[in-house]
Protein backbone atom coordinates (compact mmCIF):
# COMPACT_ATOMS: atom_id res chain seq x y z
CA UNK A 1 0.00 0.00 0.00
CA UNK A 2 1.24 3.46 -0.90
CA UNK A 3 -0.12 7.00 -0.64
CA UNK A 4 1.04 9.45 -3.28
CA UNK A 5 3.72 6.91 -4.16
CA UNK A 6 5.11 6.65 -0.60
CA UNK A 7 5.27 3.59 1.63
CA UNK A 8 4.08 4.51 5.14
CA UNK A 9 5.58 2.77 8.17
CA UNK A 10 4.15 3.80 11.53
CA UNK A 11 6.89 3.19 14.10
CA UNK A 12 4.77 3.83 17.18
CA UNK A 13 1.51 1.96 17.76
CA UNK A 14 0.15 -0.32 20.50
CA UNK A 15 -1.62 -3.44 19.21
CA UNK A 16 -3.67 -5.89 21.25
CA UNK A 17 -5.21 -9.33 21.10
CA UNK A 18 -7.28 -9.02 24.28
CA UNK A 19 -9.26 -6.10 25.67
CA UNK A 20 -7.07 -5.61 28.73
CA UNK A 21 -4.25 -4.50 26.43
CA UNK A 22 -6.47 -2.32 24.22
CA UNK A 23 -5.34 1.26 24.90
CA UNK A 24 -8.09 3.02 22.88
CA UNK A 25 -9.81 5.85 24.75
CA UNK A 26 -13.01 5.57 22.71
CA UNK A 27 -14.95 2.83 20.87
CA UNK A 28 -13.98 1.91 17.32
CA UNK A 29 -11.17 -0.61 17.65
CA UNK A 30 -12.87 -3.41 19.55
CA UNK A 31 -11.03 -6.25 17.81
CA UNK A 32 -7.54 -6.76 16.37
CA UNK A 33 -9.03 -7.09 12.88
CA UNK A 34 -10.72 -3.70 13.20
CA UNK A 35 -7.47 -2.25 14.55
CA UNK A 36 -5.62 -3.38 11.44
CA UNK A 37 -8.43 -2.35 9.09
CA UNK A 38 -8.45 1.16 10.52
CA UNK A 39 -4.70 1.54 10.17
CA UNK A 40 -4.81 0.37 6.58
CA UNK A 41 -7.74 2.71 5.95
CA UNK A 42 -5.45 5.54 7.06
CA UNK A 43 -2.87 4.41 4.50
CA UNK A 44 -0.41 2.63 6.79
CA UNK A 45 1.52 -0.13 4.97
CA UNK A 46 3.36 -1.48 8.03
CA UNK A 47 3.47 -0.63 11.71
CA UNK A 48 5.64 -1.32 14.73
CA UNK A 49 5.23 -1.07 18.46
CA UNK A 50 4.76 -2.80 21.78
CA UNK A 51 1.76 -4.22 23.58
CA UNK A 52 1.31 -2.20 26.77
CA UNK A 53 -0.70 -2.63 29.94
CA UNK A 54 -0.93 -0.62 33.14
CA UNK A 55 0.95 -2.61 35.79
CA UNK A 56 2.00 -2.39 39.42
CA UNK A 57 5.28 -4.08 40.33
CA UNK A 58 5.20 -6.43 37.35
CA UNK A 59 7.07 -9.70 37.33
CA UNK A 60 9.22 -10.56 34.35
CA UNK A 61 6.69 -13.25 33.43
CA UNK A 62 4.13 -10.46 32.96
CA UNK A 63 6.55 -8.53 30.76
CA UNK A 64 7.29 -11.67 28.79
CA UNK A 65 3.55 -12.24 28.29
CA UNK A 66 3.24 -8.81 26.64
CA UNK A 67 6.12 -9.68 24.33
CA UNK A 68 4.48 -12.98 23.41
CA UNK A 69 1.26 -11.13 22.63
CA UNK A 70 3.23 -8.86 20.28
CA UNK A 71 4.72 -11.90 18.54
CA UNK A 72 1.28 -13.49 18.26
CA UNK A 73 -0.05 -10.28 16.69
CA UNK A 74 2.86 -10.41 14.23
CA UNK A 75 2.03 -14.02 13.39
CA UNK A 76 -1.60 -13.05 12.81
CA UNK A 77 -0.67 -10.11 10.55
CA UNK A 78 2.79 -11.07 9.27
CA UNK A 79 2.94 -8.63 6.38
CA UNK A 80 1.72 -5.71 8.43
CA UNK A 81 3.04 -5.71 12.00
CA UNK A 82 6.64 -5.56 13.27
CA UNK A 83 6.87 -6.36 17.00
CA UNK A 84 8.50 -4.16 19.60
CA UNK A 85 9.41 -5.77 22.89
CA UNK A 86 9.65 -4.77 26.55
CA UNK A 87 12.37 -5.12 29.15
CA UNK A 88 12.29 -4.71 32.93
CA UNK A 89 15.10 -2.79 34.70
CA UNK A 90 14.75 -4.84 37.88
CA UNK A 91 15.36 -8.04 35.86
CA UNK A 92 18.38 -7.26 33.66
CA UNK A 93 19.51 -10.88 33.19
CA UNK A 94 16.04 -12.02 32.17
CA UNK A 95 15.64 -8.97 29.93
CA UNK A 96 18.92 -9.66 28.16
CA UNK A 97 18.03 -13.32 27.63
CA UNK A 98 14.69 -12.22 26.22
CA UNK A 99 16.31 -9.76 23.80
CA UNK A 100 18.89 -12.33 22.66
CA UNK A 101 16.27 -15.04 22.18
CA UNK A 102 13.81 -12.89 20.27
CA UNK A 103 16.51 -11.23 18.18
CA UNK A 104 18.00 -14.53 17.02
CA UNK A 105 14.86 -16.70 16.95
CA UNK A 106 12.15 -14.21 15.96
CA UNK A 107 14.16 -11.55 14.10
CA UNK A 108 12.89 -8.85 16.49
CA UNK A 109 14.53 -5.53 15.54
CA UNK A 110 12.83 -2.96 17.79
CA UNK A 111 12.85 -2.41 21.56
CA UNK A 112 9.87 -0.49 22.92
CA UNK A 113 8.09 1.76 23.12
CA UNK A 114 9.32 1.53 26.72
CA UNK A 115 6.81 3.28 28.98
CA UNK A 116 8.22 3.27 32.49
CA UNK A 117 5.37 5.23 34.06
CA UNK A 118 2.91 2.63 32.70
CA UNK A 119 4.96 -0.40 33.70
CA UNK A 120 5.79 0.92 37.19
CA UNK A 121 9.48 1.69 36.92
CA UNK A 122 10.38 5.31 37.66
CA UNK A 123 13.68 5.63 35.81
CA UNK A 124 15.44 4.55 32.63
CA UNK A 125 18.80 4.70 34.39
CA UNK A 126 20.59 2.39 36.82
CA UNK A 127 22.82 -0.66 36.62
CA UNK A 128 20.02 -2.92 35.38
CA UNK A 129 19.06 -0.67 32.48
CA UNK A 130 22.71 0.00 31.62
CA UNK A 131 23.32 -3.73 31.27
CA UNK A 132 20.30 -3.92 28.96
CA UNK A 133 21.47 -0.92 26.90
CA UNK A 134 24.88 -2.56 26.50
CA UNK A 135 23.27 -5.54 24.79
CA UNK A 136 20.88 -3.46 22.68
CA UNK A 137 23.83 -1.36 21.52
CA UNK A 138 25.88 -4.46 20.75
CA UNK A 139 23.07 -5.88 18.62
CA UNK A 140 22.58 -2.57 16.82
CA UNK A 141 18.88 -2.30 17.68
CA UNK A 142 16.87 0.90 18.13
CA UNK A 143 15.21 1.52 21.49
CA UNK A 144 12.07 3.66 21.58
CA UNK A 145 11.73 5.45 24.92
CA UNK A 146 8.88 7.51 26.38
CA UNK A 147 10.91 10.04 28.42
CA UNK A 148 10.19 10.60 32.07
CA UNK A 149 12.79 13.11 33.22
CA UNK A 150 14.23 14.21 29.88
CA UNK A 151 17.74 14.64 31.27
CA UNK A 152 17.86 10.84 31.52
CA UNK A 153 17.85 10.63 27.71
CA UNK A 154 20.97 12.77 27.60
CA UNK A 155 22.72 10.49 30.07
CA UNK A 156 21.75 7.43 28.03
CA UNK A 157 22.97 8.96 24.75
CA UNK A 158 26.25 10.03 26.35
CA UNK A 159 27.00 6.69 28.00
CA UNK A 160 25.95 4.61 25.00
CA UNK A 161 27.10 6.63 21.97
CA UNK A 162 26.25 3.87 19.46
CA UNK A 163 22.83 3.12 20.93
CA UNK A 164 20.05 4.25 18.57
CA UNK A 165 17.70 6.11 20.92
CA UNK A 166 14.31 6.95 19.38
CA UNK A 167 12.55 9.48 21.60
CA UNK A 168 8.78 9.04 21.68
CA UNK A 169 6.61 12.12 21.05
CA UNK A 170 7.67 15.62 19.99
CA UNK A 171 5.34 17.20 22.60
CA UNK A 172 4.45 20.88 22.13
CA UNK A 173 5.67 24.46 22.44
CA UNK A 174 9.14 25.13 23.80
CA UNK A 175 9.52 21.49 24.80
CA UNK A 176 9.09 20.51 21.15
CA UNK A 177 11.83 22.91 20.06
CA UNK A 178 14.11 21.60 22.79
CA UNK A 179 13.61 18.03 21.58
CA UNK A 180 14.55 18.96 18.02
CA UNK A 181 17.67 20.72 19.34
CA UNK A 182 18.52 17.68 21.45
CA UNK A 183 18.23 15.36 18.45
CA UNK A 184 20.37 17.76 16.41
CA UNK A 185 23.11 17.76 19.05
CA UNK A 186 23.18 14.01 19.74
CA UNK A 187 24.22 11.87 16.75
CA UNK A 188 22.55 8.74 18.17
CA UNK A 189 19.22 10.38 19.04
CA UNK A 190 16.07 10.32 16.90
CA UNK A 191 12.49 11.49 17.37
CA UNK A 192 9.22 9.83 16.47
CA UNK A 193 6.21 11.99 15.57
CA UNK A 194 3.58 10.13 17.60
CA UNK A 195 1.11 11.88 19.86
CA UNK A 196 0.85 15.66 19.93
CA UNK A 197 2.94 18.05 17.89
CA UNK A 198 2.06 17.64 14.25
CA UNK A 199 -1.12 19.69 14.70
CA UNK A 200 1.19 22.72 14.97
CA UNK A 201 1.56 24.06 11.46
CA UNK A 202 5.18 24.15 10.32
CA UNK A 203 6.58 21.98 13.12
CA UNK A 204 7.90 19.28 10.81
CA UNK A 205 9.50 21.75 8.42
CA UNK A 206 11.13 23.37 11.46
CA UNK A 207 12.19 20.00 12.85
CA UNK A 208 13.83 18.86 9.63
CA UNK A 209 15.56 22.21 9.18
CA UNK A 210 16.85 21.96 12.76
CA UNK A 211 17.72 18.29 13.19
CA UNK A 212 17.84 16.88 9.66
CA UNK A 213 15.49 14.62 7.72
CA UNK A 214 17.41 11.50 8.84
CA UNK A 215 16.52 12.00 12.51
CA UNK A 216 12.70 11.93 12.40
CA UNK A 217 10.36 8.92 12.08
CA UNK A 218 6.64 8.82 11.39
CA UNK A 219 4.50 7.54 14.26
CA UNK A 220 0.94 7.92 15.49
CA UNK A 221 0.39 6.24 18.91
CA UNK A 222 -2.70 4.46 17.53
CA UNK A 223 -5.25 3.54 18.90
CA UNK A 224 -4.83 6.42 21.36
CA UNK A 225 -4.27 8.97 18.58
CA UNK A 226 -5.51 9.29 15.00
CA UNK A 227 -2.97 8.01 12.42
CA UNK A 228 -4.73 9.74 9.53
CA UNK A 229 -4.41 13.17 11.17
CA UNK A 230 -0.67 12.70 11.66
CA UNK A 231 -0.20 11.39 8.14
CA UNK A 232 -2.12 14.23 6.52
CA UNK A 233 -0.17 16.71 8.64
CA UNK A 234 3.08 15.30 7.25
CA UNK A 235 1.86 15.59 3.65
CA UNK A 236 0.55 19.12 4.21
CA UNK A 237 3.99 20.42 5.23
CA UNK A 238 6.29 21.80 2.53
CA UNK A 239 8.62 18.78 2.24
CA UNK A 240 10.51 17.41 -0.71
CA UNK A 241 9.95 13.87 -1.96
CA UNK A 242 13.32 12.87 -0.49
CA UNK A 243 12.33 14.28 2.91
CA UNK A 244 8.94 12.58 2.81
CA UNK A 245 10.46 9.21 1.94
CA UNK A 246 12.95 9.50 4.80
CA UNK A 247 10.35 10.40 7.43
CA UNK A 248 7.57 8.09 6.28
CA UNK A 249 9.60 4.87 5.97
CA UNK A 250 13.25 5.29 5.03
CA UNK A 251 14.59 6.17 8.46
CA UNK A 252 12.75 3.28 10.11
CA UNK A 253 14.11 0.79 7.58
CA UNK A 254 17.62 2.16 7.95
CA UNK A 255 17.59 1.99 11.77
CA UNK A 256 16.14 -1.53 11.87
CA UNK A 257 17.94 -2.96 8.84
CA UNK A 258 14.58 -4.05 7.45
CA UNK A 259 13.63 -3.88 3.80
CA UNK A 260 10.24 -3.23 2.22
CA UNK A 261 9.66 -6.95 1.69
CA UNK A 262 10.66 -8.01 5.22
Amino acid sequence: MEIMGFEIIDCHIHPFLCQETNTAWFPGTETPDIFVEEMKRAGIAKCCGSVIKKMTKPSFDQIKALNREALAFRDRYPDFFIPGIHVLPSCPEESCREIEELYHRENVRWIGELVGYFMDYPSYLGDGMFKIYDLIQELGLPVNIHPAAFDEIGIICKNFPKLKVVIAHPCDGQEMKERFEFVKNHPNAYLDLSGTGLFRWGMLRYGIDTAGMDKILFGSDFPICNPSMNLQAVFFEHLSEIELEAVLSGNFKRLTGLTSGT
